[in-house]
């Protein structure tokens, strides 16, 4: 059988597993066996599959095929995080971070942000991705295919290692490739594969407002957050120019939408530039978000070269912070996680697609 023809294993549910296996003659059990393989022990490999046969893998090989992404770098920052670059089958290259949170009473949180599409189309002026453009989106197999092959990888050095949260916030406009990331989500969820609950996932979009309503009807228990950035109009047009599609008059009534259907609070991300995070807009924001059940996350922008931006000194981000709390607005501001290896979206890929050329 032609390659073309043959389905990525790693993007199939059990009962698609269960199907392919009955159509060439193999009994049900045989593709739980698969699925509990292929999701839960995320192997890389046929040789590593030990209780189904020879003559059996051999016809199932014949369907299906079984690729692990293509490891190009690995940075490992001071403070745990990994960050990886993948190549795909076709060429293409996507990056993913491990997280590692040590919290105190509790079991390690472990989280994987994780691409979406190939580059992406949505341009964030202060995003590194955006640079690059947008190729393609990425199919479930792909999706899930870096969450297994990173507990491929740290099971060598704790092999009781178990990825604990996922974020869809890396390469990509998560709500652009929807059915491919809902099928992910689906997989990763399954009992007898990864098991991570829903409310330990969370899709982070930058305001495509007709997929955060269908999410709300769709999915209702995975985690939303949404790249507001401002809550000025002009200002958003210039920074996430997706916000001339759905304004932010629309984008917030899908949000109200979401949080009445859903009952979950949603993260508005906003990012703070130096020169750009003034007191007046923190009290925008404010006023944006009066209402809504919402959590704002600061972030401090990741600084890339060709963007000119920088992130404004501590005291400021506070001052911020405190307008909002005084406003009655719940806020954070983020942990930072591998600043000193680029972990940012796009960085990776940019600084390696350089030293290639």
């Amino acid at each position: 059988m032609n390659t073309m023809e043959r389905n990525d294993i790693r993007g199939l549910t059990e009962t698609e597993l269960i199907n392919v296996c009955q159509k060439i003659g193999l009994p049900k059990f045989r593709g739980r066996q698969l699925f509990q393989w292929i999701q839960q022990k995320a192997v890389q490999n046929w040789d590593e599959i030990k209780n189904i046969g020879k003559s059996d893998l051999e016809k199932i090989r014949e369907r299906l095929f079984l690729e692990p992404l293509d490891k190009l770098k690995e940075y490992v920052s001071k403070d745990g995080t990994r960050k990886f670059l993948f190549r795909l089958a076709d060429g293409q290259s996507i990056e993913c971070v491990l997280m590692d949170y040590d919290r105190k009473n509790s079991r390690n949180r472990r989280t994987v942000c994780v691409s979406t599409q190939v580059g992406c189309p949505v341009g964030c002026a202060f995003c590194a991705t955006g640079l690059g453009g947008w190729q393609r989106n990425l199919s479930a197999g792909e999706i899930v295919g870096q969450i297994l092959d990173i507990t491929h990888a740290m099971r060598r050095e704790d092999p009781e290692f178990q990825v604990t949260n996922i974020v869809f916030m890396g390469m990509g406009e998560p709500l652009l490739n929807y059915d491919e990331v809902l099928k992910s989500i689906g997989l990763l969820n399954q009992e007898a594969g990864q098991n991570i609950g829903m409310r330990r996932m969370t899709i982070s979009t930058s305001g495509v407002a007709p997929k955060i309503r269908q999410l709300a009807e769709d999915n209702p228990q995975v985690g939303l957050a949404v790249s507001l950035h401002s809550a000025d109009n002009s200002k958003r047009n210039d920074l996430i120019p997706i916000n001339r599609h759905y304004p932010l008059d629309e984008l917030m009534k899908a949000c109200q939408e979401y949080t009445e259907k859903t009952s979950r609070r949603i993260t508005f991300e906003v990012a703070l530039i130096a020169g750009q995070a003034t007191m007046e807009d923190a009290e925008q924001l404010s006023e944006l978000l009066q209402g809504q059940l919402a959590h704002v996350n600061l972030i401090p922008v990741n600084p890339v070269a060709e963007t000119g931006m920088a992130r404004p000194d501590i005291g400021e981000m506070k001052k911020f912070a405190q307008i909002l709390e005084r406003r009655g607005i719940p806020v954070s501001l983020r942990e930072e996680k591998g600043t000193d290896i680029n972990a940012a979206c796009g960085q990776l890929r940019r600084q390696w697609e350089s030293e290639e050329k």
